[in-house]
């Protein structure tokens, strides 16, 4: 698959400061990439877009997902090592020229207009690639998408404006996009004029050397029918040209496993014509010799890949953290001062009849070492929040994990056990030698917790407070209920194959990979399994499906009762009154691998016993049971035939 023989602009520039793009170079870098994090749309996997990226030799890769930044701290980790260096960036949601808040639909063609050539999400958005040239940009990357979630998530995403663009543009490398850009939608329309002033002006906004005229080919019209004028355009605004490939998943063998995906998320199944899926089976991670096949009549706009990757360096840092939340402290007092006058005075209200030896030098040890490792403030805030649930009539647990070992924290009312008679050891919890940061396990009565979460927001700020993000994920029974239904089968084709799966152990199953493994532990639970799937061809297709559905994400959500608190922003300031902040969105490090401590976790105590159980977790409700005598009356003769 070549490009047109369209006319070629002049050969792009190709020095920028003192990095020059090397010429007649066989490498290539994949600038627009979805990874599962685009959730029920990219399948391709981190771990293995990497360790192909690396196979082929290519020295860096990019992440753009759909909408969020979700994927960014773990497309970031799971590079180092490999020798392929991370670019973070996101394929943007852009408003039709309205503010991010106004939900006007806009159309920019006419009556005649095929709506597939028009502004995308029937009126709602355009499509725009953004990449983060350093660490300024990274965070305003990430300051921009919280923002426009925070202000309104339209048509399933959070849109950014031109003011979000101006504000948080610093440090970000654009491109004009995909098919569904404002560029490429105006060209579509006939409007060359409105697309060559959206893009001058996109220029002017992240700088020249910032802003990129973006080409894809994967054999489609949608693409072919604007590549002339895009190349007019590009060679009139001496626009650098740039080409990518919209990578969805890693090997083109994965593109019926994608097709899958598509059917779960719009509900269809892969014999529906009409469903939502992508012509053609390019969308894999191609080699740099098929890229630069493709472009072979432009070279510089893959060469220009290059030179994007080495414009971009990008970092996250992993050590001890002390990103505390900073405690408001009496005038005259710092945050270690008041936390020593608050263990003493604590002290003598659990020892009325005066502090034990044992209790003060305990106390006294542990004083040392939690100023030392700089956890005063920490240490205040928690109690803070838990004297306010107590002084409210909220309940609060006792004490759990290893922080029920401190006598700091029994004098200052966090947990409610004297360590010293139970045998409870405060090292377990911290000492000095310890690097990773300490925890408190804090049960609420789950009916009041969000009130504790508002308490919380209101005092610290709405932006050093955020909810954790968390993800729904596909697992092996539930891929292979999906299989079943994308490919056309029965409902009782799933049912029939699940039940002779392994049943889950302290909530976890065995994965597809392992009921075929010989080496994994719980090899011989699948045999019945295994020999079910060979009696029929059509069962071990669905297998073969589900193995490429599982493990991709299927949803995000907001955690109930996991609170980041941070001394700075943690997220952007939330609108008056609206509580609680759902950020940040990004799959970070676990707490306490990040260096924010993990302080503000209500916990549902009954969740891990509902798990086991196999019911529902809190703020799920169970489905109902079908009703339909009809329904129920061709479901038994289905498991008759």
């Amino acid at each position: 698959m070549s490009s047109p023989n369209a006319t070629s602009p002049p050969a792009t520039t190709s020095t920028r400061g003192t990095t020059s793009t090397p010429k007649g170079s066989d490498s290539f870098v994949h600038l627009h990439v979805h990874t599962e994090y685009s959730m029920l749309d990219g399948a391709a996997r981190i771990g293995d877009l990497f360790t192909r990226a690396a196979e082929m030799g290519m020295p860096a890769l990019a992440t753009t997902d759909h909408g969020y930044v979700f994927g960014a701290y773990e497309f970031w980790k799971k590079a180092q090592g490999t020798g392929v260096k991370p670019i973070i960036g996101l394929e943007a949601y852009l408003t039709p020229g309205t503010h991010r808040t106004d939900k006007t639909r806009v159309r920019w063609g006419d009556e005649r207009t095929s709506p597939g050539d028009d502004v995308s999400g029937s009126g709602a958005y355009t499509h725009m690639t953004l990449l983060a040239r350093d660490n300024t940009g990274l965070h305003n990357l990430f300051r921009m998408d919280s923002q426009a979630s925070l202000d309104q998530v339209y048509a399933k995403w959070p849109r950014v404006d031109r003011e979000l663009l101006e504000q948080y543009g610093r440090g970000l490398i654009a491109t004009t996009g995909c098919p569904s850009g404002e560029i490429q939608t105006r060209l579509r329309l006939g409007q060359y004029d409105l697309a060559r002033q959206a893009a001058s002006d996109l220029r002017d906004l992240f700088g020249p050397e910032n802003f990129f005229c973006e080409l894809m080919d994967h054999g489609l019209d949608i693409e072919r029918r604007v590549q002339r004028d895009l190349l007019r355009l590009a060679r009139e605004l001496a626009l650098p040209l740039v080409a990518t490939n919209d990578l969805h998943y890693t090997s083109p063998e994965d593109a019926k496993a994608h097709s899958a995906l598509l059917c779960v998320q719009s509900g269809s199944t892969m014999m529906d014509p009409s469903r939502f899926k992508f012509d053609t089976d390019d969308f894999y991670l191609k080699s740099p010799a098929e890229m630069r096949h493709t472009w072979r009549e432009l070279p510089e706009a893959c060469d220009n890949t290059l030179l994007i990757a080495e414009m971009c360096d990008i970092s996250f840092t992993e050590d001890e953290g002390r990103y505390m939340p900073q405690f408001p402290c009496p005038p005259g007092e710092n945050e270690e001062s008041w936390f020593v006058k608050e263990v003493q005075r604590g002290l003598a209200e659990r020892f009325p009849a005066g502090v034990p030896d044992y209790a003060q030098r305990q106390a006294e040890f542990e004083t040392d070492v939690i100023v030392s490792k700089g956890y005063a403030g920490y240490f205040l805030v928690v109690a803070d929040f838990i004297t306010w649930a107590k002084d409210h009539g909220i309940r609060v647990g006792p004490g759990r994990g290893s922080g029920a070992g401190s006598m700091c924290a029994y004098a200052m009312k966090i947990t409610d056990l004297d360590p010293i008679p139970h045998g409870l050891i405060f090292e377990r919890f911290l000492n000095p030698e310890r690097p990773s940061l300490p925890d408190f396990d804090v049960d609420f009565d789950e009916r009041r917790r969000g009130e504790v979460i508002r308490y919380v927001t209101e005092k610290y700020g709405s932006e050093r407070v955020a909810q954790i993000v968390t993800y729904g994920t596909i697992k092996a029974k539930q891929a292979v209920k999906d299989a079943a239904r994308v490919m056309g089968h029965p409902f009782v084709v799933g049912e029939q194959l699940t039940k002779a799966m392994p049943p889950d152990v302290m909530g976890k199953g065995v994965p597809l990979s392992g009921i075929y493994d010989p080496q994994h532990a719980r090899y011989g639970e699948g045999k019945e399994f295994r020999e079910l799937v060979a009696t029929e061809a059509h069962l071990s297709e669905v297998v073969e499906t589900a193995k490429g559905l599982e493990g991709l994400k299927r949803q995000w959500g907001v955690h109930a009762a996991g609170v980041i608190m941070h001394p700075h922003h943690a997220a952007p300031p939330g609108r008056p009154g609206h509580h609680p902040v759902r950020l940040p969105e990004l799959r970070g490090p676990r707490p306490g691998e990040d260096g924010l401590p993990r302080a503000a976790q209500p916990h549902d105590p009954r969740r891990r016993h509902r798990q086991r159980e196999g019911q529902p977790s809190a703020g799920h409700r169970p489905r109902r049971a079908v009703q339909d005598p009809r329904r129920q009356a061709h479901l038994r003769a289905a498991l008759a035939r």
